[in-house]
């Protein structure tokens, strides 16, 4: 097993670092839930999608974790499936999942690491395989702006969403989408799955944040310490 992190060694660890940029997956990292999975099933519970969206996009998840969709295929897929229906109704519709679904499991010590970090001058940046309309509404809580949102997104239209993948930022597209907006190397790198093993490998300093037992295992092959907040220790 890795190294286990204290509260205290982890903000220790980062204040020494100092980073100038710093980069943080969203679903696990900052936040407990699976935003991703979580707005696919409100937009069925809420009569956003129609019931064939549903259908298609339900049985097409069902597919993925039988291991028969890949990652990088599903998570576009996920923005995708939002095809014809208006920028405003899904953004006001994410507002409101976010509101009531995600930000109650915000982690407190990720939320006050984000606000010290941007104190100090940092630059945040916020990168995930979910749709743009969540986690942009998600980074707006930590006072990320948009223009420093990587995830998961379609070309918007006339105000309305089409099926054009402008990038799906999971795996290996983790760290060419940095790449491609000129971070090659981020100072520090926070993540907690092996979709996010690319972009930690890139970093100067890789932060594992509440690891899956997959990212653990690379944690420990590679050498990284690795941190719990206290929302999850106790489960």
């Amino acid at each position: 097993m890795p190294v286990s992190l204290s509260t205290d060694q982890f903000l220790a660890s980062i204040r020494t670092l100092a980073p100038r940029v710093a980069v943080f997956d969203c679903d696990g990292t900052l936040w407990h839930p699976d935003s991703g999975s979580g707005f696919m099933r409100w937009s069925t519970q809420t009569g956003l999608f129609s019931p064939e969206q549903s259908a298609w996009i339900e049985g097409r998840h069902a597919a993925y974790r039988n291991g028969d969709v890949d990652e990088i295929t599903i998570c576009g897929e996920m923005v995708q499936v939002y095809e014809g229906l208006t920028d405003e109704a899904i953004r006001s519709s994410a507002a409101e999942f976010f509101r009531t679904e995600i930000e109650p499991f915000i982690f407190p010590e990720m939320f006050d690491l984000v606000a010290e970090l941007q104190k100090n001058g940092t630059e945040i940046w916020a990168v995930s395989s979910t749709c743009d309309w969540v986690v942009e509404e998600g980074a707006s809580r930590f006072h990320i702006p948009p223009e420093r949102v990587l995830a998961a997104c379609v070309e918007v239209k006339g105000g309305i969403a089409t099926r054009t993948l402008r990038d799906v930022p999971s795996d290996e597209n983790k760290a060419t989408s940095l790449r491609r907006v000129g971070l090659p190397q981020p100072d520090a790198v926070f993540g907690n799955s092996v979709h996010d093993a690319a972009m930690l490998e890139i970093a100067r300093k890789p932060y594992p944040v509440n690891p899956t037992v997959a990212l653990a295992e690379i944690s420990h092959t590679n050498g990284w310490a690795v941190y719990y907040p206290a929302a999850v220790r106790t489960l």
